[in-house]
C-alpha cells in the first residue's frame, strides 16, 4: 500500500531559496502577477502560451524582450510556428554559462577508459573555437550534418556545441550500437563528417568497435572525412584525429539562426522499422531546457548536474544544457554498476554532484543490493535526485528517503520525471514547491498542457487515460527528417486525437495534480474488462528476490478469440522456476494487486529483451508470440541484448501451433 503522507515537504523559506521563488517574483515586479501556489501558476502557463513563454523568454534574458509574437497555431496545433522573426543561437546560451567565471571547471569528465577529464568555462569555449575552425576546413557549413559516434565523453559535448555554433546539424549514436542500427538512423540523414572512437571500456572489459566504424564508413556514402579520437580500440584510416581538428584555433562563431533551425535530430527507439529521425530546433530546446533546468531542478551557477546517459539518449543532451543556467555537467562513461551498484553514488562523491540523475531501475536495483550509500559517503552536497526512463514505484521512493534519512546530509528533491525523445524534456516531473509523495509523480510541469484521455477523447481526473498534450509546447519537434509534407510526423502524433498530441503512455492525473504513469498504452493488458499497466506488475514481481527482471503482455489468438496473460521472469544465480516460486509470484500478484493481474502462464526466460535506453520490449515480444515475424517487429541492432529474442521466438512458435500451454511446455521452457 502507498501512502499519501509527504515523504519531503519544501521548506519554509523555499520561495526565498529557490529559482522558481525568483521566478515568481520576478513574475509579479514585471508583469503584475501572482499566483495562489504551484496549481495556479501551472493553469496560467498552459492558458497563457504566449504570455508564458515570452516570460522565459525574458526572464532568461535570452534578449531584454521577446520577440511578437510568440506563437502562431492558424493552421492547428500541429503547425505551430514559434516566434516567427526571432534570430538566436542555441550554443551562444550555453556557453555564456551565466554567472560563472572563466576559470571554473564546468565540464567533469570521468571514464572507465583513461584518466579524468576536465575543463575550465575558458577551456572549453577555447575547444568549440578550435572544434569550428577545425570543421570549416573540413567544409562542414551552414545545414550540414556531423555525425558523433561516440561516449559521454568531453569530445562529444564540444562537437555538439561547434556544430550548433554554425548553423550545422548534430546527430550522435553511441558507440554501444552497432553497424547496421546507426546506418538506420544515419542514412536518413546523410552526414558529411563523422567523428568517432574506435572502442572504449566498460567495466574492465574491451570493447573494439573498429569493424563497426568501417561498416559505418562503407554504409554511408555522404561521408567526405572521418575524425578519430584517441580512446581505445583497433585503428582505422581516418582523415585526421581530434586533437588535429583542434590544432589551430579561431574565433567562436553564433550564426544566429531561425528558432526552429534544426539544433539536432534524436532518433526513436527503432524496435520496429527505421527510427523515427526527431529534429528537434535552436529555440525550442533552449527555451524548454532553461524552463526545466532552472525552474523545476533547480539549478543554476555553483551546482554540478550529473544525469547517467549515453549519447544515445535524449538525458544525454538534456544533460548538456545545465551548462545555459551556468551549472557544471559530470559526464561519465562507463559500466554504471561496475565494480558494484556503488560505483555512480562514488561519483557523486567524487565530483561533488548538487543534482544526480538516474533511472528508475538503477535506484530500485540499489534498493534490493541493500547499498547504503548516504552511510557509506560523503553526499552532504547531493540536494536533488532524477529519476527516468521508467515509473519509479513507491518502494524506490521510500528507499531514498529512508536511505537518507539519519546521515547528517538534507534529504534530496526526489523527481520521477516523464517525458520522451520526441520532445526531448519531460511533460511530468517534480518542482522545489511541492512534496514529495511516494509513487507520484509531483506535478505537470510548466508550458505542459497534459491530459489524460478516456477512450473517446474525453478528459478525465482521477482514473487512467491516454497522456495527451492539449496546447503546443516550443520543443516539439520541428519535423521528421525528409518528411516533406509532413505527413508522417502528423500519423505519429496527431493522428489518434486530431489536433491533440498523443503521446502513448497511460496516465492518472489525481485530483491532487499528481500524476502516475502506468506503462506504454500500445502495451495495454485486459483482463476481464479491466485495464492494467506494466508497470505494476513490475514492481510487485521484480520485488521478490529470486527475480532479476521481468516481461508480461496480453496476447490474442485472432483464430479463437483466446487470450493469454503471459508473464517472462529472469531468476537471479541460476536458479530454476519450480513449483514453490510459481506460487509465491501469484500470491503476490493476487494479494497486491488483483486476481486479473495473476498470469495464465510464468515462462522462465534466460534474458529480458531491452533496447539500448533500456526499456522493455513489450510491444514487440507480443507482436512476435501473436505470429509477426521477428524481422519485421525489431531492430537487431536496437537491442541491448538481441541474443534475449531467441527464447521468446521459440515460444511464439509453439504458441502458433498448439494449445498455449502444451505449447510452452513443450517448448523446454519452464512453465506454470
Amino acid at each position: 500500500m502507498t501512502s499519501s503522507t509527504p515523504l519531503w515537504s519544501p521548506p519554509h523559506d523555499v520561495l526565498d531559496r529557490s529559482r522558481i521563488g525568483d521566478y515568481l517574483r520576478w513574475l509579479e515586479s514585471h508583469r503584475g502577477l501572482r499566483f495562489d501556489g504551484y496549481a495556479d501558476l501551472w493553469r496560467w502557463s498552459v492558458s497563457d502560451v504566449d504570455g508564458f513563454w515570452s516570460s522565459v523568454w525574458e526572464y532568461f534574458q535570452i534578449t531584454p524582450q521577446a520577440p511578437a509574437p510568440v506563437c502562431v497555431d492558424a493552421h492547428g496545433m500541429a503547425d505551430v510556428q514559434w516566434f516567427p522573426g526571432a534570430r538566436l543561437n542555441y550554443a551562444q546560451r550555453v556557453l555564456s554559462m551565466p554567472g560563472v567565471d572563466g576559470s571554473t571547471p564546468m565540464v567533469i569528465g570521468r571514464s572507465q577508459t583513461r584518466e579524468p577529464v576536465e575543463l575550465t568555462a575558458d577551456e572549453l569555449r577555447d575547444q568549440v573555437a578550435r572544434a569550428q575552425h577545425g570543421l570549416r576546413g573540413l567544409g562542414v557549413g551552414h545545414g550540414d550534418r556531423v555525425a558523433a559516434y561516440l561516449p559521454n565523453i568531453p569530445e562529444a559535448l564540444v562537437l555538439l556545441l561547434a556544430c550548433a555554433g554554425m548553423g550545422a546539424v548534430f546527430s550522435s549514436c553511441a558507440p554501444e550500437f552497432g553497424a547496421r542500427s546507426v546506418q538506420d538512423r544515419w542514412s536518413q540523414i546523410e552526414p558529411k563528417v563523422l567523428v568517432t572512437v574506435t572502442g572504449y571500456r566498460s567495466g574492465d572489459r574491451l570493447v573494439d568497435r573498429a569493424h563497426e566504424v568501417e561498416a559505418i564508413r562503407a554504409a554511408l556514402p555522404s561521408l567526405r572525412h572521418i575524425v578519430t579520437v584517441p580512446y581505445a580500440g583497433s585503428d582505422v584510416d581516418s582523415d585526421m584525429t581530434w586533437d588535429e581538428l583542434l590544432a589551430d584555433t579561431g574565433e567562436l562563431i553564433f550564426e544566429q539562426v531561425e528558432f526552429g533551425h534544426p539544433l539536432y535530430v534524436l532518433y526513436s527507439s527503432g524496435t520496429t522499422g527505421l527510427p523515427k529521425p526527431i529534429v528537434h530546433g535552436h529555440g525550442g530546446i533552449l527555451l524548454e531546457h532553461l524552463k526545466m533546468l532552472a525552474l523545476h531542478h533547480d539549478l543554476g551557477p555553483g551546482d554540478r548536474f550529473l544525469w547517467f546517459s549515453t549519447t544515445g539518449w535524449m538525458m544525454w543532451n538534456y544533460l548538456v544544457s545545465g551548462l545555459a543556467v551556468g551549472s557544471a555537467v559530470v559526464l561519465f562513461d562507463g559500466n554504471p554498476t561496475h565494480p558494484d551498484f556503488g560505483a555512480l553514488w562514488r561519483l557523486v562523491e567524487e565530483t561533488a554532484t548538487t543534482y544526480f540523475g538516474t533511472s528508475a531501475p538503477y535506484l530500485m536495483a540499489c534498493r534490493k543490493a541493500g547499498i547504503t550509500p548516504w552511510q557509506d559517503l560523503d553526499l552532504s552536497r547531493l540536494r536533488g535526485i532524477g529519476s527516468t526512463g521508467a515509473p519509479l514505484p513507491a518502494e524506490g521512493f521510500r528507499w531514498v528517503y529512508e536511505a537518507s534519512a539519519d546521515s547528517g546530509a538534507p534529504a534530496p528533491l526526489l523527481t520521477s520525471l516523464s517525458g520522451g525523445t520526441d520532445v526531448c524534456t519531460g511533460f511530468v516531473g517534480g518542482v522545489p514547491l511541492l512534496p514529495v509523495i511516494e509513487g507520484e509523480i509531483s506535478c505537470r510541469c510548466l508550458g505542459a498542457s497534459i491530459q489524460a484521455y478516456g477512450p473517446t477523447g474525453e478528459p478525465v481526473i482521477g482514473r487512467t487515460g491516454e497522456l495527451v498534450v492539449t496546447r503546443p509546447m516550443p520543443s516539439m519537434p520541428v519535423a521528421l527528417w525528409g518528411d516533406t509534407d509532413g505527413s508522417r510526423r502528423h500519423a505519429s502524433y496527431f493522428a489518434r486525437f486530431p489536433g491533440v498530441w498523443h503521446h502513448g503512455d497511460w496516465i492518472n492525473v489525481t485530483d491532487r495534480g499528481t500524476c502516475v504513469i502506468s506503462g506504454r498504452s500500445d502495451a495495454t493488458l485486459k483482463r476481464g474488462g479491466v485495464r492494467l499497466g506494466t508497470a505494476e506488475f513490475y514492481t510487485v514481481v521484480e520485488e521478490l528476490d529470486d527475480i532479476a527482471d521481468s516481461l508480461v503482455v496480453h496476447v490474442e489468438s485472432t483464430q479463437t478469440g483466446a487470450d493469454k496473460l503471459m508473464l517472462f521472469v529472469e531468476l537471479r544465480g541460476g536458479n530454476g522456476l519450480d513449483i514453490r516460486l510459481r506460487e509465491r509470484i501469484s500470491h503476490a500478484l493476487r494479494t497486491e494487486l488483483s486476481e486479473h493481474h495473476v498470469p495464465d502462464h510464468i515462462v522462465q526466460v534466460p534474458a529480458i529483451p531491452r533496447t539500448l535506453s533500456g526499456k522493455k520490449l513489450e510491444v514487440p515480444v507480443k507482436r512476435i508470440l501473436a505470429g509477426t515475424d521477428p524481422e519485421l517487429v525489431v531492430a537487431q541492432g536496437a537491442l541491448a541484448n538481441p541474443d534475449a529474442l531467441a527464447a521468446f521466438e521459440e515460444a511464439a512458435i509453439r504458441y502458433r501451433t498448439r494449445d498455449c500451454a502444451q505449447r510452452l511446455a513443450e517448448s523446454g521452457l519452464r512453465t506454470a
